[in-house]
C-alpha cells in the first residue's frame, strides 16, 4: 500500500523534500494572510495572489501559480495539507523532485486555467485559490499509473485511488464554493503531463 506513511518527520523531510517545501509554503502563506486581514477576506487574498476572472486582471499570469499557495480558511488548508502529506510522497519518489515539481505546478496551472475559462463562459465572477488543482494533478498521475503501469501500483492502492476519486467527484459537485472544474482540470492535467514526462523526460527508474 503506497499511500500509508510510515516515516518519522526526519525521514519524511529527507525522502520527500519538495513535498515538505510545498507544505511549509502553504502553511507560511496561510499565517501571513491571517496576520494581514484574514483568510476569509477576499481583498486580502487577492492582494497576496488569488486568481480572479475579472478582465482587468486577465494578464496577471503569475496568479495562476500564487493562487495555489493560498487557502480560504483553516479547514481548507487542513484538508489540502493532509492530501499532500499522504498522497504526494510516492509520486515524488517515483519521478524525482524536479519532475514531480513540474507536474504539480503545471497540473495546478492547467486546473486554474480551465476553471477560469469555465467561469468566464458562464458569466460568473469568481475568485480561485487553493492547492486542490495541483493535488488533483497528483491524483491524475496516479490514475495513469493505475491504468497503464499496473506493475508499479498494488491492487489495494488502486482501489484506494478509485475510492478517493469517487468521493472527490461527489465532494467537488455537492459542496458549495468548491471549483469542480479546477479539480477536474488538475486531474486531466496531471494525467497527461505524467504521460509526457515518462516519455520525453524519463526518470531513471523507467530508463532501459
Amino acid at each position: 500500500m503506497i499511500f500509508i506513511r510510515y516515516e518519522n518527520w526526519k525521514d519524511y523531510l529527507k525522502f520527500f523534500p519538495l513535498t515538505s517545501i510545498l507544505l511549509i509554503a502553504n502553511v507560511v502563506m496561510f499565517i501571513v494572510v491571517t496576520l494581514n486581514g484574514g483568510a476569509r477576506s477576499v481583498p486580502t487574498l487577492f492582494h497576496f495572489g488569488a486568481l480572479i476572472n475579472d478582465g482587468a486582471y486577465v494578464n496577471e499570469w503569475w496568479r495562476y501559480v500564487t493562487a495555489m499557495f493560498l487557502h480560504g480558511g483553516f479547514d481548507h488548508l487542513l484538508f489540502n495539507s493532509f492530501a499532500l502529506i499522504v498522497f504526494a510522497p510516492p509520486l515524488e519518489r517515483l519521478l524525482g523532485s524536479v519532475r514531480y515539481g513540474v507536474l504539480y505546478l503545471a497540473g495546478g496551472v492547467v486546473g486554474n486555467i480551465l476553471a477560469i475559462a469555465w467561469y468566464k463562459s458562464i458569466g460568473e465572477l469568481t475568485i480561485l485559490l487553493g492547492a486542490s488543482g495541483a493535488i488533483y494533478a497528483v491524483y491524475g498521475a496516479f490514475l495513469y499509473i493505475a491504468l497503464f503501469q499496473r506493475n508499479i501500483m498494488d491492487e489495494t492502492s488502486r482501489k484506494t485511488l478509485y475510492t478517493l476519486l469517487l468521493f472527490g467527484i461527489i465532494f467537488s459537485v455537492a459542496v458549495a464554493n468548491v471549483s469542480w472544474m479546477a479539480h477536474l482540470g488538475g486531474l486531466l492535467g496531471g494525467f497527461f503531463i505524467y504521460g509526457l514526462i515518462i516519455r520525453l523526460w524519463k526518470p531513471r527508474i523507467f530508463r532501459q
